[in-house]
């Protein structure tokens, strides 16, 4: 398998007003993102919301993804959890053939020790066929990966290609990267710091904003590959403002009050997380409107 460049975009799943999941939204939202050049999708992430998703509806997501992907784009499907047996068996009832790798995030709530987190890895990779990316996220599952763990995965197990890195911190990334085998992939789990993890050495980023900006963070990410940094933070200033409104009451809150706003998707998220303010909806709509206008006189110019 080759390794995974540039930019994934971690699918929200968007709701009708009666907690159903809006298919239709489903379909807008893939097309919106494989027509402006993302590069991979991540299904059933937790942007997702996957957490609140019972089996069979996760089921016919990932058959709508497929069906409207089309083999377009490569596919990364979000197995993960704090059961290792559990995981085991849901890889196993999966067709591969469709998806490049499982995302699998790193057990939370039992806060398990870093041989914990390194057995349990191990355990999915010897029993399973699946490539994995690990996922860490530490503000998620209360215990961070360490760098010297990860880098023990990546040389011990052909079948970890890569970590999606979502601790935040960008030393943890240089760290990784200055050790990890050239085949295996460090991946921004945070729109923050992209740029810096991809100027390091990273190879790309799994994004939550690009769903909503898509052309954009796919043009930053790849003027970052090339090296070219003025260019790439230009894109990056224009949005940050942004990526700050999308987290500001939670993901994927956020995101979906902006693709309602960009005429996407409704932004219906199912509890325990709850809607967008009516003042998270005029800040993003506000910024929308600076972003146009900034955009309508670059073309101008």
């Amino acid at each position: 398998m080759k390794k995974l460049y540039g930019t994934g975009v971690a699918l929200v799943t968007p709701f009708k007003r009666d907690g159903k999941i809006d298919f239709e939204g489903l379909e807008k939202i893939v097309k919106h993102v494989v027509e402006n050049k993302v590069d991979y999708l991540v299904v059933l992430g937790t942007t997702a919301e996957t957490s609140t998703l019972k089996k069979e509806e996760k089921k016919n997501i990932i058959e709508c993804v497929k069906n409207i992907n089309h083999t377009k784009l490569p596919l990364i499907l979000g197995v993960g959890g704090n059961n290792t047996e559990d995981i085991i068996e849901k890889i196993n009832n999966i067709d591969l053939n469709d998806f490049s790798a499982i995302l699998s995030v790193s057990p939370y709530y039992n806060r398990p020790s870093q041989e914990g987190i390194y057995q349990h890895f191990k355990s999915i990779v010897n029993n399973t066929d699946a490539k994995i990316i690990i996922y860490n996220v530490p503000k998620r599952t209360g215990s961070n990966i360490l760098p010297d763990t990860v880098i023990r995965l990546a040389n011990d197990f052909d079948h970890i290609i890569g970590i999606k890195e979502a601790s935040g911190n960008v030393l943890q990334s240089y760290k990784i990267i200055e050790k990890k085998p050239s085949n295996f992939s460090l991946i921004s789990g945070d729109d923050f710091i992209t740029l810096p993890v991809i100027l390091g050495g990273g190879d790309g980023v799994i994004s939550v904003i690009a769903q909503g900006f898509p052309q954009e963070i796919s043009k930053m990410v790849s003027l970052a590959k090339e090296n070219k940094v003025q260019e790439a933070f230009s894109i990056f200033y224009k949005i940050i403002n942004m990526i700050e409104l999308i987290y500001e009451e939670g993901n994927p809150t956020g995101i979906k009050t902006l693709l309602s706003l960009l005429n996407i998707c409704n932004s219906y998220v199912r509890l325990p997380l709850i809607n967008g303010t009516s003042l998270l909806k005029k800040k993003i709509q506000n910024h929308l409107n600076f972003i146009n206008q900034k955009n309508n006189i670059n073309h101008v110019q």
